[in-house]
C-alpha cells in the first residue's frame, strides 16, 4: 500500500509484535484525509493464537499477589505519564481531536484509572468477607478473576477506553485480548508495549486488529469469559446477545441522547458554557453528549444571544496548536452521517438553524480535504424531530423550550436511552430533586462531562449494562466464591439410624 506517516501496526501477543495474516487496512488522518498507517488485521487463527497466549498467562497472573500486580501496573502508569505528549500526538492524528484535548484529557484520564485500580487492589480491594455463623462454623468469600476477557474499544477515546477496560481487568487478575476500533487503531500496540516494558508478563494483555468480523469472532469465542464493549446501541445489542448465548459476563457502554435542563434561576453564562461543553467538546463525538438542551420559555432569547456570542470561541484549525479546541469528524463515513442529520434538520424537521449548517467550513488552509464540519445549533425544536430523537454523535445542539420544570423532566425522560443527564441552577435543593427524577445513570449538577476514576459510570435503559470505574467497576471483573467451614467434628445428616 502507499507510504504513510507511521510504520505498519500489527497484532500483539506472547509479549511481542506479531504479523497478522488477515487483510491490510488503513488508518486515516481525519484533518486531511491522508493515510497514517497500514494496519494488519487478524485472521481467525491469529485470534486463536492471541487467546491461547492469554490462557497460558492466566494462571501465573491470577495467582500473583494483588500487591505485586499493583506495583507492575503503577510502573505502566508512570510510563504513560512520561510519554503523555508523544501518545497524545498519535491520538490527535488518529482521531482528529485537538492536541489541547488529547494531551490534557485522553492519556491523563486513562492513566488515572489505571492508577486507581492498581492502588485499589494493592490496598485490599479484592479482599473477601467472613461471617461467623455459630461457634463452630463460619463462611468466607473470595473475589476471584474471571479468566480470559475481551475488550472492544471505541474510536472516540481510543487509549482512554483501552485503559478503562484493561485497568480493572488486569488489576483483578484477568488477562485480556483487546481489539481497538478499526477507525482509530494506532494506540493498541503502543499500550501493549508499555505494559510489557512495565513488567506485565507476556500474554496478559494482547491486541488484535480488525473490523467487525474480528470483534465478532473474538467475543463469541468459547474461551472468553467476559466481554466489555463500548460503542453504538445496535452493535452492543448484537454483542450482548452473542455473549449471553455463551453465558459470558458483559459490560456494555452504549449511546445516549442526553438532556441538559437549564432551570429558570440558572446563571445564563454558566448555562451556555455547560451546553457548549455538552455538545462541542471532542467535536460532539462523546457518548454522554447533552444534545437536548431544555431552556425556559422566557430565557430563550437571552440564551440564544449569549450562545451566538460565545460560538466565536469554537476554534477549528491546526490540531497541534494549543489554541485549537475543535477538530474534524473522525472519518468520511461519519462525516456523511452527521451532515445527513444536519440536512434532515433543515429540510425535513424544519428546525430553525441558529448557526452552523451543512456547508463546508472556510479558512482552513492546508486542511481542505479533511472531515471538517461547522458546529451547529438548531432552535425551535420539538420532541418529535429526528434530530432530537436520534443520537447524531456530532456537534449538533438542539434547543427546546419548556413551561414548567415537571414538563421538562417528563420530556427529558421520554427516550429509550438513559446514559447521562444534567441540570444547571443556583438552587442546589432543586438540583437534587430534579436529578432524582431523571432516568440516567450518569448525572451532573452545574457542570458537564467530567468522569473521574473514582466515579462509577454506566447507562440505564438501552444505554448499557453494568458500570465502569470507581469501586463498583472492579466488581465487574471478578466472580464470587463462598465457602462454609464446619469445625464441629461431625457431619449433620438426616440419614442416621433411628
Amino acid at each position: 500500500m502507499a507510504d504513510s506517516f507511521y510504520p505498519p501496526r500489527h497484532l500483539y501477543y506472547d509479549g511481542q509484535v506479531q504479523v497478522g495474516s488477515g487483510a491490510i487496512f488503513r488508518s486515516i488522518d481525519p484533518s486531511t484525509a491522508q493515510p497514517l498507517a497500514d494496519i494488519h488485521a487478524a485472521s481467525n487463527s491469529d485470534i486463536d493464537s492471541a487467546i491461547q497466549s492469554a490462557q497460558r498467562a492466566f494462571h501465573h497472573w491470577s495467582t500473583t499477589p494483588p500487591i505485586l500486580r499493583s506495583r507492575v501496573l503503577l510502573k505502566a502508569v508512570q510510563l504513560l505519564r512520561d510519554r503523555n505528549d508523544e501518545i497524545a500526538r498519535t491520538e490527535t492524528q488518529d482521531t482528529g481531536k485537538p492536541f489541547s484535548e488529547t494531551s490534557t484529557v485522553d492519556v491523563v484520564t486513562g492513566a488515572d484509572v489505571l492508577e486507581f485500580f492498581a492502588n485499589l487492589v494493592g490496598a485490599g480491594g479484592l479482599n473477601g468477607e467472613t461471617t461467623q455463623l455459630r461457634e463452630d462454623a463460619w463462611v468466607y468469600t473470595k473475589k476471584e478473576p474471571l479468566g480470559v476477557c475481551a475488550g472492544i474499544g471505541a474510536w472516540n477515546y481510543p487509549i482512554q477506553i483501552a485503559l478503562w477496560k484493561s485497568a480493572p481487568c488486569l488489576a483483578a487478575g484477568n488477562t485480556m485480548v483487546y481489539k481497538p476500533s478499526e477507525v482509530t487503531p494506532l494506540h493498541g500496540q503502543i499500550l501493549a508495549e508499555i505494559f510489557t516494558e512495565a513488567g506485565v508478563p507476556p500474554g496478559v494483555f494482547n491486541v488484535v486488529q480488525g473490523g467487525g468480523d474480528v470483534g465478532a469472532y473474538l467475543t463469541s469465542h468459547d474461551v472468553i469469559a467476559k466481554v466489555s464493549f463500548t460503542g453504538q446501541v445496535s452493535t452492543g445489542k448484537k454483542v450482548a446477545s452473542s455473549a449471553a448465548a455463551g453465558m459470558k459476563y458483559t459490560t456494555m457502554e452504549l449511546g445516549g441522547k442526553s438532556p441538559v435542563i437549564i432551570l429558570p434561576d440558572a446563571d445564563l453564562e454558566q448555562a451556555v458554557d455547560g451546553a457548549m461543553m455538552a455538545n462541542f467538546f471532542s467535536t460532539g463525538q462523546v457518548c454522554t453528549n447533552g444534545t437536548r438542551v431544555f431552556i425556559p420559555n422566557d430565557m430563550k432569547e437571552a440564551f440564544e444571544e449569549k450562545l451566538l456570542e460565545k460560538m466565536k470561541y469554537v476554534r477549528a484549525g491546526d490540531l497541534m496548536d494549543m489554541n485549537t479546541n475543535f477538530g474534524p469528524l473522525v472519518s468520511e463515513m461519519h462525516y456523511n452521517k452527521v451532515i445527513g442529520y444536519i440536512k434532515h434538520g433543515l429540510e425535513k424537521d424544519r428546525a430553525t438553524l441558529l448557526c452552523g449548517g451543512p456547508d463546508y467550513p472556510r479558512d482552513l488552509p492546508g486542511l481542505e480535504g479533511g472531515y471538517w464540519v461547522r458546529p451547529t445549533v438548531f432552535t425551535d425544536c420539538t420532541d418529535s424531530m429526528k434530530i432530537v430523537q436520534e443520537e447524531i454523535f456530532g456537534p449538533v445542539m438542539t434547543l427546546l423550550t419548556y413551561k414548567s420544570v415537571e414538563e421538562a423532566i417528563e420530556r427529558a425522560n421520554a427516550t429509550a436511552l438513559g446514559l447521562a443527564a444534567g441540570v444547571f441552577t443556583k438552587d442546589l435543593n432543586m438540583a437534587h430533586k430534579v436529578i432524582a427524577k431523571l432516568e440516567a445513570g450518569i448525572t451532573w449538577v452545574n457542570t458537564w462531562g467530567e468522569s473521574p476514576a473514582e466515579m462509577s459510570v454506566g447507562g440505564w435503559k438501552q444505554s448499557g449494562v453494568g458500570v465502569e470505574n470507581g469501586k463498583r467497576g472492579l466488581e465487574a471483573w471478578v466472580r464470587n466464591k463462598s465457602t462454609l467451614v464446619d469445625m464441629s467434628g461431625t457431619v449433620p445428616t438426616v440419614f442416621s439410624k433411628l
